[in-house]
């Protein structure tokens, strides 16, 4: 789980670094695409299947996308995203704890 965290964090930070280098500061850019880059790894790194692994992680990032968005950007997630975000994490509890 702590992998997949790290991962989830790793895409949003690239996410946002990309966001910083179209606004004009190249470092954004560098550090987007090396953060990116480590998402890639970090998420191939769980021992169990791949599908399932990103099964979870669209849970997981989506908790650390709202949080990261929420922290840095000040955005205040609306009743329909905290509904569908729900929606989300049970899918991927769903998904963690089934049996196949």
């Amino acid at each position: 789980m702590i992998v997949l965290i790290a991962a989830a964090a790793a895409e949003v930070l690239g996410d946002l670094g990309m966001r910083i280098g179209i606004g004009g500061r190249v470092w954004g850019y560098a550090a987007g695409v090396c953060l990116l880059a480590g998402y890639g790894w970090l998420v191939n790194q769980p021992a169990f299947g791949f599908g399932r692994a990103l099964g979870l992680y669209i849970a997981v990032f989506f908790v650390v996308s709202q949080a990261v968005a929420f922290v840095a950007l000040g955005d205040r997630p609306s009743p329909s995203l905290l509904v569908g975000g729900a929606l989300i994490v049970a899918g991927g509890l769903v998904i963690q704890l089934g049996r196949g």
